[in-house]
């Protein structure tokens, strides 16, 4: 994930909120990352006429993200007139950032291991194999020595 573009992680957390079953579906979800973003990376609507909403932004940094990002999504928020909030990131939250989004209480935190471990249970980016069992012949169990 690293190693992809930002744009591919953007997508990639929309892919995840919708197997997490946010958005009615995949027209509700908008792809609105950029350079120019407004610090939203997506909007997802939560019901059909699109009156509550939830916005994403996608951090793919390897150092952690701080108190000021958070604060930075917050008023992203309020510029959005949206009161829901998911920021994920592929790091992890200092624990300044991780005070602040508790106190404000509308914006989720989703750090590098919880991501992957719902990407896992979820299915996004992943592939599963059935593992078979292939019997072989105990010589120990008959040999009567």
């Amino acid at each position: 994930i690293l190693q992809a573009s930002p744009m591919f992680f953007e997508m990639l957390v929309l892919d995840l909120m919708q197997s997490l079953g946010y958005g009615a579906g995949p027209d509700d979800i908008e792809h609105v990352g950029g350079v120019r973003d407004g610090g939203i990376d997506g909007i997802i609507s939560l019901d059909k006429l699109g009156f509550d909403k939830v916005c994403i932004q996608a951090k793919r940094w390897q150092g952690p993200v701080g108190r000021p990002d958070v604060q930075a999504f917050y008023g992203a928020l309020a510029g959005r007139k949206t009161v829901k909030g998911v920021m994920l990131t592929t790091s992890s939250f200092t624990r300044e950032a991780i005070e602040f989004a508790d106190q404000m209480g509308n914006i989720v935190l989703i750090d590098g291991k919880l991501l992957a471990a719902l990407m896992i249970d979820h299915g996004v980016g992943v592939g599963f194999q059935k593992a078979i069992k292939i019997p072989r012949l105990d010589e120990d169990y008959f040999n009567n020595d």
